[in-house]
């Protein structure tokens, strides 16, 4: 390994009873990346440009004062994790995925287009079902476009509620929530989805406060506005209604 390089930790045994296998197999296909997100070109795209754009988000509007050690839970190709290692506060991040091969072979990559700081980062195989870390052990967890792939929602949160210092943070992104207008039937869409064998599910906000709230979160949700100029006061304006964007920012009481 290369000086400043990110160290990879394998790890046999890490999957739960939970794991959905069918995702497992669509995530270690070759072609996953090109395949989620419609060509290999427009994931880098994301990567490089749309991506980034949530760190200053998050520190700027949302004042989340990233530090320490962080986990980042179903982190795929862990660009959330090479953005986070870049500020000067965060000692040492953790990427965990339950696809090995995203984590050795695409995360790298990753952090060589993001100059990310890799020598503070560690890649390691894991379920966020059942997270292989002390209790009270980060300061901060964060996932990006993760939870609505849970098998169980109230498991995973209790696993990050576990993990986090009291008064620690746990920041979710790039969630997909059910607007509250819509011309699709939700059940209809949840149904193809499972059909597919694809394990993913759509909440409505309310849903997912009542998730946060039952794992003994206190939550403070941001609309997701990324946008510049007339875009900023149109995402507003419609957020929430026809399309929702939002972060959760869920804190663990510091009484505990």
């Amino acid at each position: 390994m290369r000086k400043n390089e990110s160290i990879y930790i394998e790890k046999k045994g890490f999957l739960s009873d939970l794991a959905h296998q069918d995702e497992l197999a669509f995530r270690e296909s070759k072609d996953h990346l090109a395949l989620e997100f419609g060509s290999e070109e427009e994931w880098l795209r994301c990567v490089t440009d749309e991506f980034p754009r949530f760190i200053p988000f998050l520190t700027g509007p949302c004042k989340v004062k990233f530090r320490g050690r962080i986990l980042e839970i179903g982190a795929g190709a862990a660009w959330l994790s090479a953005e986070l290692s870049k500020l000067p506060e965060v000692q040492e991040v953790f990427a965990t995925d339950f696809s090995p091969a995203l984590l050795k072979d695409q995360a790298p990559r990753v952090f060589d287009l993001l100059k990310a700081r890799s020598d503070k980062i560690q890649r390691m195989p894991g379920d966020f079902h059942h997270l292989d870390f002390p209790g009270n052990h980060f300061d901060f967890v964060v996932a990006s476009a993760v939870l609505h792939h849970a098998v169980d929602m109230s498991q995973l949160l209790s696993e990050v509620h576990r993990v986090l210092k009291p008064g620690g943070q746990f920041v979710a992104i790039r969630e997909q929530i059910w607007p509250l207008l819509s011309f699709k039937s939700r059940s209809k869409t949840q149904a193809r989805l499972v059909a597919a064998g694809v394990n993913e599910h759509y909440y409505t906000l309310a849903e997912y406060r009542r998730f946060f709230v039952s794992a003994g979160f206190q939550l403070t949700t941001e609309p997701v506005i990324l946008g510049q100029g007339i875009r900023t006061w149109w995402e507003r304006a419609v957020n929430g209604l026809t399309h929702a964007r939002y972060a959760f920012l869920a804190s663990k009481s510091s009484l505990l």
